[in-house]
């Protein structure tokens, strides 16, 4: 820590509560908190929480060097359709390339098959005469005069936004600088975003889509960040504010605003970052990354430590199952599986009568009918409620009182009655089939990926993935669960492991056979350059790691497999790593054919301090009694009825304790469900380890 700051801040932004964790890096201890999200300015709830944490520390932001934060403002921009006004200029010829998309259908049976709209409408899609041949060579020299007349016509036209993505700039941004020099002279005040610089690499639809993205969301998140640094100003804390970017990295503002679409899953990968440090402390080889919160559920296995790195990666999908139903962003992205599958999600009965959860949430305004705010269609909190697992006068510590009669009334006027159910049976319907829902998804996730499931252990955190634990691993297979403290919040403490990081990518098409490590060096070289410097304006001074990857396919492939590049930068060291991820991935690989690189990557990073979390948990020598707080009935799914479950206080468990299920544990931000048969252990930081029936001791 510098300056005598001795506090870090995370802040996680979701779309039904926004968390914040409070850590002391001279104690290793931790403060949490749960705020309602206001989606109408999200900074309102940033500021709410801090105001509420100032109140019991006063102060405390001028003793705090930074707050990470993240949040969910630009996927669902995206999603909800809420950007700015935005248009496209590409090559004369090539507008239509956001609506024909790859032309194939995500799937070959449906023939009506629907695509998310494009957000940039055709009237606003323009083409400018310019040609460039793939390796970057001039055909066509761009048309000034025919740029101009584009500009002024979309700046007439009320434009906020405009993206640059011209068919091979990728190899050459000469035409792309030169419309973005043209733009600020005709248009200063309008928003540019430049595929060459957004996403340097090929793919034409790809590479548009991403830019696309990013001019979309640029105006609102750039807006958003000056009202966040004015809030936090105002309380005390200036130039200490930092964003979590999709790649597991940290950025300052600055390169944030020039590239919003790299925050495009900034709250989630919070959880996988949190889930892979939890699993290097305990010393587990493959983790499983379960985070449930208010309205969607996150999923994503870490395996052998390492947090799985996509550079496609796909929002905003029509069917969530379907590969190619949504908008594909080239930005790098942790890999993992997102579902409407959260607390918030709303519980309906289809056209065909039956009962179906989500993608529909409540989110935070009204939120679920539980919580008195105006909700009256029954989700999956109400049911959790209904089924004893969550205790209506304990709800966030104590903070929010939950309303378990209008629960019990809407399930039973919406779902219940309608089915032939009592109100309790339509409740642990909607348990259930969120479950599986999610489980479902996490197979198909791993078959995908070529990942294994069977030893793995699954981490429960978000203010509802406790709750779901047990249920969501016993249809996974898996034995073992592990809730941390302050699993509600986990995500938010999860930035704070996060490194300052940036990537930077090149696409130049090489086979294997026809360079040099010589030859890659001086690719690699200004690439190295280029993302220390972003690291050098966001941290001065500090001492700077690298690491290079690349995308690396047979020659032919039209799909390439990222993976790490070695040291040596050996072609034949290069061909080995892709040969074992290839065959990693399915199953075998072919020595015999050519391989060729099509995209180098490089990634900076600085240097971070190492978190230090403590326990802040009663020695061994406490009685387990003592964290006993009653009993309460709770649905058993083996009886299939409500049976008696002790509860326990999390903070007052007393490490090395163990006890059986059927159990629940509350702390202040989530509640975690024994089940019978399950056994249930303390570690010494606090760590629940729960064994479920016919799992190993």
């Amino acid at each position: 820590m510098s300056n005598g700051h001795r506090y870090r801040l995370g802040c996680d932004i979701g779309g039904t509560f926004t968390d914040f964790v409070l850590l002391n890096d001279e104690t290793g201890d931790f403060q949490v908190r749960k705020v309602l999200t206001t989606p109408d300015d999200p900074s309102r709830a940033v500021e709410t929480g801090i105001t509420d944490i100032d109140a019991e520390l006063h102060g405390f932001l001028s003793e705090t060097e930074h707050l990470i934060h993240g949040t969910t403002l630009v996927i669902n921009a995206v999603i909800e359709r809420k950007g700015a006004k935005t248009a496209l200029i590409t090559t004369d010829g090539f507008r239509d390339s956001l609506e024909m998309r790859r032309e194939i259908r995500y799937d070959i049976y449906d023939l009506s098959a629907v695509y998310p709209e494009p957000l940039v409408p055709r009237p606003l899609r323009l083409g400018v005469p310019e040609r460039l041949y793939a390796d970057g060579r001039v055909r066509v020299e761009l048309d000034e005069t025919a740029v101009r007349d584009v500009v002024r016509q979309l700046r007439d036209e009320g434009v906020e936004s405009i993206a640059v993505a011209l068919l091979h700039a990728y190899a050459n941004s000469a035409h792309e600088s030169r419309i973005a020099e043209i733009i600020a002279e005709e248009a200063p005040e309008v928003a540019v975003s430049l595929s060459s610089e957004v996403m340097p690499e090929i793919k034409e639809y790809e590479r548009t889509a991403t830019t696309a993205v990013n001019a979309y969301v640029k105006p609102l998140l750039d807006r958003y960040v000056a009202k966040l640094e004015q809030r936090l100003t105002e309380h005390g804390m200036e130039n200490g504010l930092f964003l979590m970017l999709s790649g597991g990295g940290v950025t300052a503002p600055e390169t944030a605003r020039a590239h919003p679409v790299r925050l495009i899953e900034s709250g989630p990968v919070g959880g996988a970052l949190a889930t892979a440090h939890l699993g290097e402390q305990a010393g587990l080889n493959n983790v499983l990354m379960f985070d449930m919160g208010g309205t969607t559920a996150k999923s994503c296995l870490v395996e052998d430590g390492r947090i799985p790195i996509t550079s496609v990666y796909e929002v905003d999908r029509v069917h969530r199952f379907k590969r190619g139903s949504g908008t594909p962003v080239g930005v790098p992205t942790v890999d993992l599986i997102e579902i409407g599958a959260g607390g918030g999600s709303i519980a309906t009965i289809d056209e065909l009568g039956l009962l179906t959860v989500g993608p529909e949430s409540a989110g935070a305004d009204p939120g679920p009918v539980c919580y008195g705010r105006g909700g009256i269609r029954p989700t999956v909190t109400d049911a959790d409620l209904l089924l004893g697992y969550l205790d209506p006068g304990f709800f966030l510590g104590g903070e929010m009182e939950l309303d378990k009669s209008a629960a019990e009334a809407a399930m039973q006027h919406e779902l219940a009655g309608p089915l032939g159910l009592t109100a309790l049976e339509a409740a642990w319907g909607v348990h259930e089939i969120v479950n599986e829902n999610m489980a479902s998804a996490m197979r198909m996730y791993v078959t995908e990926k070529g990942g294994n499931l069977q030893d793995a252990v699954v981490i429960a955190i978000g203010g509802a993935g406790p709750v779901h634990a047990a249920d969501f691993a016993r249809r996974l297979g898996a034995r073992e669960i592990i809730m941390p403290r302050g699993a509600g919040v986990y995500s938010a403490l999860g930035f704070l492991v996060a490194p300052f990081s940036f990537e930077a990518a090149r696409t130049r098409i090489m086979p294997l056979d026809r360079i040099s490590a010589d030859e890659l060096r001086e690719i690699y070289s200004p690439m190295e350059h280029e993302t220390a410097a972003v690291i050098e304006r966001a941290v001065p001074g500090t001492e700077i790691t690298h690491t290079r990857a690349a995308d690396v396919c047979y020659v032919g492939q039209g799909t390439a497999l990222r993976i790490e590049v070695p040291d040596d930068l050996s072609p034949d060291s290069i061909r080995n790593a892709f040969l074992r991820a290839y065959e990693a991935r399915f199953g075998t690989a072919y020595d015999d054919m050519p391989v060729q690189i099509v995209t180098n990557r490089v990634t900076a990073s600085a240097a971070s301090n190492a978190l230090k979390v403590g326990t802040g948990f009663p020695e061994s020598s406490r009685r387990l009694e003592n964290a006993r707080k009653g009993e309460r009935p709770a649905f058993c799914p083996t009886a299939h009825s409500m049976v008696t479950h002790t509860v326990y206080a999390m903070e007052t468990l007393p490490a090395g304790s163990r006890f059986d299920g059927p159990a629940i544990v509350e702390d202040a931000s989530s509640t975690l469900i024994i089940g019978h048969g399950a056994s249930a252990r303390v570690d010494g930081r606090g760590w629940l380890s729960v064994t479920l029936a016919g799992g190993a001791t």
